[in-house]
């Protein structure tokens, strides 16, 4: 009898016990933020819980001190960042986690590792790196997948950027296939020269696979950029850029994207790559929901300026953050994150904060087909950036990522 008594108290404890637990981490799940709603400047109370957003209310009685709050920054081309490329061979699992902490300070809760030109070894063996580290539940949520950047671009100088001429090639079916392998079905966007020999058949193949196909680094005619954009590449990758700085007036490679309402600009708007008036143009053009706010920024950032190794070339960075290859006089990606490209777009093209966050957030959301992020919105993943505007410039507060908080200022 009094083995059966004891018996049943220490059950009822542990069921005590694992309701206490459970309870504990449903508390733990919970939280509420507060900020200026960037799309109306109203103040809001947002609910979050099991990172989601539970409820959105309007505040009463507001702080005069509260933040920006804003969907997390979708960013669909990085090359590396905090000292971490993806390129470079000596890529680890624990870069990729250095280098997604880093952006996680700049507001940025997606983005896409991208890989350029390269061997096929290294590839290969980046993509495998990059697959295994989505294994950390945190650096899964903020990268959906990878971006392929070359190797099938135009060999021409100026065209083909800063990327290593030795390594482009012609486009090679059975050594993507390779590449969509190593990564183990991740690779989520392409870039590729439609006038290369066998780059239409390619983009059909990408198109089957699933796989979104943009054209960039190229010298295609019209009619070819037309022909991609029929075969369904949709993206044009860094317009304006990857282009050679001496080109014919009406015969170019950017008149007929600008023109063709089925390609979707990603643009570099840190300053250096893109000109106030190209903005401008691109903004009217292309129109707020057609344009999609990239970085391309690269390991380099944060760092001092001088001359650093880079992709097996000599690269300068200057006191401005400018980023150059000497030899060339191109622009070797970019310093800033996509943070600096939401001010530049207000300032260039006087358009509104929700229009410039549409630009680089929503808009990718959308167009990926992310539909958990890139909006605030109950149901939606929590994935948040709060921020204040000083001098026109983006200071991130606070980053959240499905409802927990990755990055706080000090």
């Amino acid at each position: 009898m009094m083995k059966a008594d004891s018996y049943t108290y220490i059950r009822g404890l542990l069921v005590v016990i694992a309701l206490f637990c459970s309870a504990s981490i449903k508390a733990q799940n919970k939280m509420k933020v507060s900020g200026i709603l960037y799309s109306n400047n109203l103040p809001i109370n947002i609910s979050i819980e099991n990172g989601l957003i539970r409820n959105i209310k309007e505040m009463d009685n507001p702080s005069p001190d509260l933040p920006i709050i804003a969907p997390g920054f979708i960013d669909v081309q990085v090359n590396g960042y905090a000292g971490v490329s993806f390129t470079d061979e000596d890529l680890t699992q624990e870069g990729i986690k250095n280098a997604t902490e880093g952006l996680w300070k700049e507001g940025v809760t997606t983005y896409l590792p991208t890989i350029i030109t390269a061997d096929e070894s290294t590839i290969k063996n980046n993509l495998s790196v990059l697959n295994s580290a989505l294994e950390d539940d945190k650096l899964s949520k903020s990268i959906p997948g990878f971006f392929l950047e070359g190797p099938y671009i135009s060999p021409i100088d100026g065209f083909r950027g800063a990327h290593n001429a030795e390594y482009v090639r012609l486009p090679d079916w059975d050594e993507f296939q390779s590449f969509i392998d190593a990564s183990e079905n991740k690779i989520i966007k392409t870039t590729v020269a439609p006038e290369l020999e066998g780059a239409m058949g390619f983009i059909d193949n990408c198109r089957k696979a699933g796989i979104v196909v943009a054209i960039g680094h190229h010298n295609a005619n019209a009619a070819q950029i037309h022909e991609a954009a029929q075969r369904g590449a949709w993206i044009s990758t860094h317009l304006g850029n990857g282009c050679a700085n001496m080109i014919h007036r009406h015969n170019n490679p950017l008149w007929a994207q600008m023109a063709d309402d089925r390609l979707t600009p990603t643009i570099i708007a840190d300053g250096f790559h893109l000109n106030p008036d190209e903005l401008s143009v691109f903004y009217k053009v292309k129109g707020t929901h057609n344009l999609l706010l990239i970085s391309d920024i690269t390991k380099l950032a944060g760092l001092p300026p001088g001359e650093y190794d880079w992709n097996g070339k000599t690269v300068l960075l200057t006191p401005e953050g400018k980023l150059r290859l000497p030899d060339l006089d191109v622009l070797a990606g970019a310093s800033f994150s996509i943070r600096k490209g939401i001010g530049n777009m207000m300032k260039y093209t006087g358009c509104s904060l929700e229009e410039a966050i549409q630009m680089a957030s929503s808009n990718q959301a959308r167009m990926f087909d992310w539909n958990d992020r890139g909006t605030i919105e109950v149901g939606k993943r929590a994935d948040l950036a709060l921020f204040t505007i000083e001098d026109g410039e983006i200071k991130v507060k606070q980053t959240i990522l499905a409802g927990v908080v990755v990055y706080e200022e000090e």
